[in-house]
Formats: C-alpha cells, sequence, structure tokens
C-alpha cells in the first residue's frame, strides 16, 4: 500500500529527497505523494517531523 500525507503536512520538504523513487513532490497546498510511484518503504515516513505520513 502506498504512503500518503495529511493535511498536517507544514510544506518543510524533508521527505521529497528521502523518496528513492522521486514520488514525492510539491503540490499546490503541501507535498503529495504519486501513489503509483510509492514502493512502501517509509523512509519519508520516518524523516517526516508532523507525523503527517502514513500507510494508505
Amino acid at each position: 500500500m502506498a504512503y500518503v500525507i495529511s493535511d498536517a503536512c507544514v510544506s518543510c520538504g524533508a521527505c521529497e529527497p528521502q523518496c528513492p523513487v522521486g514520488a514525492i513532490s510539491q503540490g499546490d497546498t503541501q507535498y503529495e505523494i504519486n501513489a503509483d510511484a510509492c514502493i512502501s518503504c517509509g523512509a519519508c515516513a520516518s524523516v517526516c517531523p508532523t507525523g503527517a505520513i502514513s500507510e494508505e
């Protein structure tokens, strides 16, 4: 299952460089994860300071 970013995201950008497949990008109001590209490794969730990233 892919990871998702909730509304708790503060757009700090910590997650984006951690994604080994480049599935995370800045959206209009917060960062977003491309579910089709996500490999569910959890690297992004482990660095999120607000806990906004979780498995779908």
